[in-house]
């Protein structure tokens, strides 16, 4: 299979909280319909990605994997998730307020619904002047209290409301709870799964006019109660410069400005690469094979992990772009060493 970054067709799905800057936003013409999410690379079942660019164009995602897992994922990536993409990005606009929820851990998921968890993160691209979101408890409550709550609708009232702007990320580990409200646009890493529980959703009917469903028990043994001192994740905010934001378990995701040509040479995660272009087109250039492809603001590229050394040059002027790969570094180092001591035994 010839190796080389791959664009991905329009995946976005209409919602009751969507909003309308999403199409204007990834370069397509503006319609009346809400629109709330753009699936920009996925592999989970109900909503493939198909690619767009290059002989790959017309395959879906899943397909092209399975042909080269271990070229495509990485080896260690291939290994730990048998062969499946672990990771689906979005970009999200929200006109009016998600509902209250919260995602199961992977043990939860695996147990009740044979699926992976979804812990995720967000990286807010444009937040309209006082718009706010939900994440993690501001005071300690009880499950008894969580149940009653809802049914008295005043959940809202223990939940941590955090004021954003462009540029605040929050990490939101399985368990969490949390609610993107209106005026924001981000971009969202997550596992690769579409297990949601829905705790409350301000008693409004969904596109079909029926009030949408609840997960009121599921939610409460999913749930962590516990109460954190802060939320938002801090990072530093440096040009020409990939500033990690997240490390977790999960995923890496870095944020990375630039204002000139800029070498990323990722071999050494052993992943595949989601790169999500912010803000400014960019040109990302394969340094092992000459491959080049324009990625546009509001789209993404999954790069190949066998290839994952190339340059990005900001197109006009400034480029801003979003990473997310899982950081295998150590176990990919253990394994160079090993095949190392094995040819110089000989």
């Amino acid at each position: 299979m010839k190796l080389y970054p791959l664009l991905f067709k329009p995946n976005l799905h209409t919602v009751v909280w969507g909003g309308d800057r999403l199409r204007p936003y990834k370069g397509m013409q503006p319609s009346e319909e809400p629109i709330g999410e753009s699936w920009e690379v996925s592999a989970v079942p109900s909503s493939v990605s198909i690619v767009s660019n290059g002989p790959l164009a017309g395959q879906d995602l899943v397909s092209i994997i399975n042909q080269a897992p271990d070229d495509i994922l990485g080896q260690a990536v291939n290994e730990k998730y048998k062969g499946k993409l672990p990771l689906l990005v979005k970009f999200i606009d929200a006109r009016r307020d998600l509902s209250i929820q919260v995602h199961p851990n992977d043990e939860m998921a695996q147990r009740v619904h044979g699926k992976m968890g979804k812990s995720e993160m967000w990286y807010v691209i444009d937040a309209q002047p006082g718009s706010y979101l939900y994440a993690g408890f501001k005071t300690p409550i009880t499950e008894y209290e969580f149940k009653k709550r809802i049914e008295d609708g005043t959940i809202t009232e223990v939940l941590a409301r955090h004021e954003v702007k462009t540029g605040d990320v929050f990490y939101l580990p399985a368990g969490r709870v949390h609610a993107i409200c209106s005026g924001i646009l981000l971009a969202e890493v997550q596992q690769s799964s579409d297990l949601t529980y829905r705790i409350f959703d301000y008693n409004r009917p969904g596109l079909d006019g029926k009030p949408r469903e609840l997960h009121t028990e599921l939610a409460a043994q999913a749930l962590d109660f516990h109460v954190e001192d802060e939320y938002r994740t801090r990072y530093d905010q440096e040009e020409n410069r990939a500033n990690l934001i997240i490390d977790s378990p999960y995923f890496s995701v870095r944020v990375t400005d630039v204002n000139q040509p800029f070498h990323r040479n990722l071999l050494k995660y052993d992943s595949f690469i989601i790169t999500m272009c912010l803000q400014g087109d960019c040109k990302l250039g394969i340094r092992s094979t000459g491959e080049e492809i324009i990625l546009k603001q509001g789209n993404s590229c999954l790069i190949p992990a066998a290839i994952a050394d190339y340059d990005l040059t900001p197109l006009s002027g400034n480029s801003q772009v979003l990473d997310a790969f899982i950081d295998n570094k150590d176990r990919s180092l253990g394994h160079r060493i090993t095949r190392f001591l094995h040819w110089t035994s000989k």
